[in-house]
């Protein structure tokens, strides 16, 4: 009995070792071919591999950057309208430096006009937080645009590779007098490899753009809106302290008038009690 499961074990161990060694082989098998029709690929295979590396770095990099608290946080706006309704607008300025926002930006511009040209009107206030908010928004949008390129250059770069591989088989052609299929093998594959590489590369950059682009929409639609309110909470304490600073400047003004009004001497006028004197 214990020779039986002895062997038992033995034949089990060997078929699982001859599996493993079965599967280490066909992955082996696998990346040789995987690398020799990528070196069948011919010279274009180099640019379309930059092209793909630069891709990758660029969906992982908007992945970690193109976030909604890199455009408008909840913290920042809570923080920004504190500081407005306490007319803190130096404070805010500066808080704003600090911070790595595409609001923060826009509110930076708007207050840092408004605080050196405390008589301009505000309608210019909100020009200037309108061509900054322009300006954050075309940020956002063009750095996407570049996957959007990848996307448009790798099926180009592919299909440049296809017309060589193509003018490779017809120089085969014409050296010789009649056709042979495997002389023609070489510049065909060389074709049909460099298009699917293109294709290959192209497409994911395609999708990956479409889903940044949404998100970047998305985020530009909330930052409009962000500062839409703040422009608002900002008009409304300018015009709730212009009230303020006329009643004080009239009170100041009446106080100079009384200061400055003669005080009739009782000793001025005619009186009669002291004629001849």
């Amino acid at each position: 009995m214990k020779c039986l499961t002895f062997s038992s074990a033995a034949l089990l161990c060997g078929v699982l070792t001859a599996s493993a060694q079965e599967t280490t082989e066909a992955a082996a098998v696998n990346q040789t071919k995987f690398l020799e029709i990528v070196a069948a690929g011919g010279v274009m295979m180099y640019p379309l591999a930059l092209i793909s590396v630069v891709g990758v770095v660029l969906v992982l990099l908007y992945l970690l950057t193109i976030r909604r608290n890199a455009v408008v946080s909840d913290r920042f706006m809570n923080n920004a309208e504190a500081m407005i309704r306490k007319r803190d607008y130096l404070g805010l300025v500066a808080y704003c430096h600090r911070q790595n926002e595409s609001m923060a930006r826009v509110t930076q511009k708007t207050l840092d006009f408004f605080t050196k040209y405390p008589g301009a009107s505000f309608g210019d206030v909100r020009e200037v937080a309108e061509a900054e908010g322009s300006r954050q928004a075309g940020l956002l949008s063009s750095r996407i645009t570049y996957l959007a390129d990848i996307g448009s250059i790798a099926p180009m770069v592919g299909l440049l590779g296809t017309v060589l591989g193509m003018i490779k088989s017809f120089l085969q052609i014409s050296e010789f007098a009649g056709v042979k299929q495997m002389q023609l093998a070489a510049g065909v594959s060389e074709a049909l490899i460099t298009t699917a590489a293109g294709l290959f590369i192209g497409i994911p950059a395609l999708v990956f753009y479409s889903l940044f682009r949404g998100r970047v929409q998305k985020y530009i639609a909330e930052l409009e809106a962000a500062s839409t309110h703040l422009m608002a909470l900002l008009h409304t304490q300018v015009e709730h302290q212009k009230p303020l600073e006329r009643d004080a400047h009239s009170s100041s003004q009446r106080a100079r008038e009384d200061y400055a009004m003669p005080v009739p001497s009782p000793l001025g006028g005619d009186r009669p009690d002291l004629h001849g004197i």
